[in-house]
């Protein structure tokens, strides 16, 4: 394939690929997230054989490159997950010693106002 086409099928990726992410609920973005984790762990790991079998010092920079960037790319995977994760678990209750939750105390208070 010639430089064009490369560069054709680069530009309609990305704006394919723009248009189905930002097309997604947010309600599904967490389990994709996963499953796009598990998809760059299998990157690393290709991006580490491929390191190990380099012969030529440029290979060699290129996949190491590649290592680097994978590894950030499946860290911040991570990172963002939990952080989703941490928006959907809600808020704790703590409850006093007296046995009612404050939540309901502020109820009745208001309730009595």
């Amino acid at each position: 394939m010639d430089g064009i086409a490369l560069l054709t099928i680069t530009v309609l990726a990305i704006f394919v690929g723009f248009e189905v992410v930002s097309k997604v609920s947010s309600t599904l973005h967490t389990p994709l997230m996963s499953g796009a984790n598990a998809i760059h762990g299998i990157i690393l790991v290709g991006a580490i054989i491929v390191a190990g079998q380099a012969s030529d010092p440029w290979v060699l920079a290129v996949a190491l490159l590649a290592v680097v960037l994978a590894t950030a790319n499946l860290v911040g995977g991570f990172v963002v997950t939990d952080r989703m994760l941490e928006m959907f678990r809600g808020r704790k209750r703590i409850v006093p010693p007296d046995g009612k939750s404050a939540a309901v105390e502020a109820e009745s208070k208001e309730r009595t106002r």
